[in-house]
């Protein structure tokens, strides 16, 4: 039987959550049985293990309501999960009671408030993740300081201030994408082990050359829609990254790999990078180098690859290219897309563009140093 402080706790949090219309999560929760028969409810003994709140199949309603401070009582729980739903108000404090907390996942609500800085009490948690929320506030430098930590999620909230220190070896996955996040990121602030970092749609600044040289395992990278600045080092193009975005910021200088690329996607868009393209890149199968200050001819590699339907996306649009050896009557594959217009030539080859790329087929000549008509 159930041990009477767990069996309280789990009273006071379903007085205070109700299914959501169309859930029936909570018809099987009758105290008048035993609670480790409940729906969503683990036990080891007499201790409460596990809570997973809500029906985790897809589509489901959830849960509305409010988290009950009683949660922490739950001094045996390892795990606590609730799916997406509408449960409002602020994680309680009282979850960094659960000392042996491992896994904690409250996605999909609408949480508020700021993440309790005595979170970085639960020295065990290896999983957090409060994702698609309304959190406010700074990430606490308690969490970056959880030694045991492996996977953070607290992307698409309204967090703000710097990124912490990270001082977990095992962390492989940082997701703080779409927030407010400020400040530069410093070089030792993120472990070597990651392999999955996505701070797209921030507010970050700074060069990160110095961080990313650091991060050789990675195998997703999104700095995407920042102000960061500086180079990026030739290296990263040799990590085992499957997708790379670094479009919409302020990066500057040549894009010079080592060794030919073979990352499927590459997105440098709307950056400031200069000189001739490399062709190292010419095996990327969806490439974007477009709005940058790229001149030169364009590498024969690409037009090969592109006509061996090698490459699906090749956007060259809005640089200072001069020439690409191509012929008129070139027969692009239907599966690949080129976009040339608005650099210092006249495309050789009429292709269907991006609308946001305008209606305009060259650069005014007078911004060209070179022009090939």
């Amino acid at each position: 039987m159930i041990n009477p402080v767990d069996f309280l706790a789990l009273q006071a949090i379903r007085k205070s959550l109700d299914d959501l219309p169309g859930s029936n999560f909570f018809d099987s929760w009758d105290f008048t049985g035993d609670p480790c028969s409940f729906a969503g409810v683990y036990c080891d003994g007499d201790n409460v293990t596990a809570l997973n709140l809500g029906d985790p199949r897809a589509g489901s309603p959830g849960l509305s309501g409010r988290i009950d401070p009683a949660i922490g009582k739950l001094y045996a729980l390892t795990e606590l999960t609730i799916v997406p739903g509408r449960i409002m108000g602020s994680l309680p404090d009282t979850i960094s009671h659960s000392k042996n907390l491992r896994f904690l996942a409250i996605t999909r609500n609408f949480i508020s408030g700021e993440i309790p800085a005595s979170l970085g009490e639960l020295r065990g948690l290896r999983t957090l993740d409060l994702s698609y929320n309304q959190l406010t506030g700074s990430i606490p430098p308690s969490i970056g300081s959880l030694p045991e930590l492996s996977n953070l999620i607290l992307c698409h909230n309204h967090l703000n201030g710097s990124l912490p220190k990270f001082l977990s070896q095992t962390l492989t996955r940082i997701d703080l994408k779409r927030n407010n996040l400020t400040g530069a990121v410093s070089p030792t602030s993120l472990p070597p082990s990651l392999q999955y970092l996505s701070l797209g749609w921030n507010q970050l600044t700074g060069p990160v050359n110095q961080v990313l040289i650091r991060l050789n395992q990675l195998s997703y990278l999104d700095l995407s829609l920042n102000r960061f600045t500086g180079a990026i080092p030739g290296q990263i193009f040799g990590f085992p990254i499957t997708n790379l975005q670094l479009q919409r910021n302020f990066f500057y200088g040549a894009v010079q790999p080592a060794n030919q690329v073979t990352i499927p996607t590459v997105d440098l868009s709307f950056n400031r990078f200069s000189g001739e393209i490399s062709p190292l890149l010419s095996n990327v199968q969806n490439l974007y180098l477009n709005n940058n200050r790229f001149t030169g001819q364009v590498p024969v590699a690409f037009v090969d690859r592109l006509l061996a339907s090698g490459i699906q996306t090749l956007y060259l649009q809005h640089n200072f290219l001069t020439g690409i050896q191509i012929s008129a009557a070139a027969d692009i594959p239907v599966s690949s897309s080129l976009c040339l217009q608005y650099n210092c030539m006249v495309p050789p080859v009429q292709t269907p563009c991006p609308v946001k790329a305008g209606p305009q087929k060259t650069r005014p000549t007078t911004q060209c140093n070179e022009w090939r008509g």
